[in-house]
Order: structure tokens, then C-alpha cells, then sequence
């Protein structure tokens, strides 16, 4: 650094500027090479956890790679009549054809797929 102390009150505008423009392109110059320093410590970090964890997990991963929890599968309870592949869970926003079909005035255990089904195309399933 300078041994010389720089009397901001006294420099002109232009002098100043400029100033700020090498303090900005020194800044800037030293964040990219910590950043990319910091990057190279958590690319380091990153193959040891997989190291540790082992290659043949089957955890879910998504666009941050945070591990996702595995959720049970969830069977259909109501069944279009009109396109029997059509299927709901009961789960999240309800389909178009079943919300249609109740604003027409029907209810929606008229779409109930039976229990004695149900359970007979679990156990084929599983």
C-alpha cells in the first residue's frame, strides 16, 4: 500500500472517478478469484460426500442437489367414467373433468373407485 495518504477532500471529480473505476476493477478482480477459490474447496467437499454417501444411492436429487425424501406411492380413489385412464388420487388440485362433472350437479363419491378394487390392484402391484 501507498505510504502516502491521499487527501480525498482535495482531489477534483475526475480524479476521484477514476479513482473509484481501479478500486471497482481491483474489487472485482479479487471477488472472481475468491469466488473461484471457494468453488474448487466445495467441488473438493462435494467428491468426498459422494465418497462417503457411495455412488449406487438412490436418493433423489433436485436442481440444488439437496436430497429429496421418497414419498409412498399413492393409489387413484376417482376414476373418470367417461375416460376410465383418467385418474385422480384425491391429492392436489382437483382434475378438469371432475371438477366439471360437480359443477354440473353431480357429487364426487360418483367417481369413488371401490375399496375391493383397489386393494385387489394393490396386491397385483406389489
Amino acid at each position: 500500500m501507498s505510504t502516502k495518504k491521499l487527501d480525498l477532500e482535495s482531489m477534483s471529480v475526475d480524479d476521484l472517478w477514476s479513482l473509484h473505476e481501479k478500486i471497482s476493477r481491483i474489487l472485482s478482480a479479487r471477488i472472481t478469484s475468491e469466488k473461484q477459490e471457494l468453488e474448487k474447496r466445495l467441488a473438493v467437499l462435494n467428491r468426498g460426500r459422494t465418497a462417503i454417501e457411495g455412488s449406487d444411492s438412490d436418493q433423489a436429487f433436485d436442481g440444488h442437489d439437496k436430497v429429496r425424501r421418497k414419498y409412498p406411492r399413492v393409489f387413484p380413489k376417482y376414476r373418470n367414467p367417461a375416460t376410465p385412464s383418467e385418474t385422480w388420487s384425491g391429492r392436489g388440485k382437483q382434475p378438469r373433468w371432475l371438477v366439471a362433472a360437480i359443477k354440473s350437479g353431480r357429487k364426487i363419491d360418483d367417481f369413488r373407485i371401490r375399496d375391493d378394487a383397489n386393494a385387489k390392484a394393490r396386491r397385483q402391484r406389489a
